[in-house]
């Protein structure tokens, strides 16, 4: 059976950094915790999984889509610390000797780079590694998220079944559901009042985004007010919320295999 398993490179990076000592360092005393981390999250990926097939995604320096269609997204996030940034270098330089492809795409997310691939490969199954709860979206028969808790060295295998209990609603509403309560760590706020059980209360009653807003006239005035008065950031909420999956991202399935050649 093939299975292709796609790394979250920022992701991992990310939790890598902040998880372990900064006095992790070169002996020229360059910092070397995030790429320790980010390769023992190999191995450990490699373990665990044993893909027949892996490639890792990364964000870049460019603005993306999201970015430009709404200036205050991640707008309160702090610039990426230096000691951080300068290990991505050396992190590529790993997966390069691994054998292992790295991939980007100007304007756009690892996420969505992930998404475009994950839905596009044609294999018998795709585990996506990262700690970013977003890419839960795309999780369906085929697809799967091996999400950190707690450290890199603890994971769980998400399905249907397990994003369900997280999140409260099925993986493909996880948009529906953030275009109404937003998100805090991405900066967009949904519909000012409308909370997680509000949320979940009305995918219950219907049974998606557009549906709550097609049947506005049927629910109760005031949570319909709120939603009617909120309309325009709902929209951009979902928007900014959906990961892309039509990317215009050159790869090839026979390089992520190479590596266990």
């Amino acid at each position: 059976m093939s299975k292709l398993v796609l790394v979250d490179g920022n992701a991992i990076m990310h939790r890598a950094f902040h998880a372990l000592p900064t006095t992790l360092t070169s002996e020229n005393g360059e910092p070397t915790n995030a790429v320790y981390g980010f390769t023992s999250m190999l191995f450990k990926i490699i373990e665990d999984l044993v893909p027949t097939h892996i490639a890792v995604c990364f964000d870049r320096r460019e603005p993306t889509f999201r970015k430009k269609e709404f200036k205050d997204y991640q707008s309160h996030r702090p610039e990426m610390d230096i000691g951080l940034s300068s290990q991505f270098p050396k992190a590529k330089e790993v997966l390069k000797a691994f054998r292992i492809p790295a991939y980007d795409k100007k304007g756009f997310e690892a996420d969505d780079v992930i998404g475009t691939i994950s839905k596009r490969t044609r294999v018998d199954e795709v585990v996506i590694v990262t700690g970013d709860k977003d890419i839960l979206q795309l999780v369906d028969k085929r697809i799967k998220v091996y999400l950190p808790v707690g450290g890199l060295s603890n994971a769980v295998l998400m399905d249907e079944k397990k994003v369900k209990e997280k999140m409260g609603v099925r993986p493909e509403r996880i948009v529906d559901y953030k275009g109404l309560v937003g998100d805090p760590s991405d900066n967009y706020k949904g519909v000012l009042g409308i909370g997680p059980k509000t949320a979940e209360k009305l995918f219950k009653d219907y049974d998606s985004f557009k549906e709550i807003y097609k049947n506005i006239d049927k629910i109760d005035e005031r949570i319909a007010s709120k939603l009617k008065e909120h309309k325009k950031s709902a929209d951009m909420s979902y928007k900014l919320a959906k990961i892309v999956t039509d990317v215009d991202v050159e790869y090839d399935i026979e390089d992520m295999n190479d590596w266990s050649a």
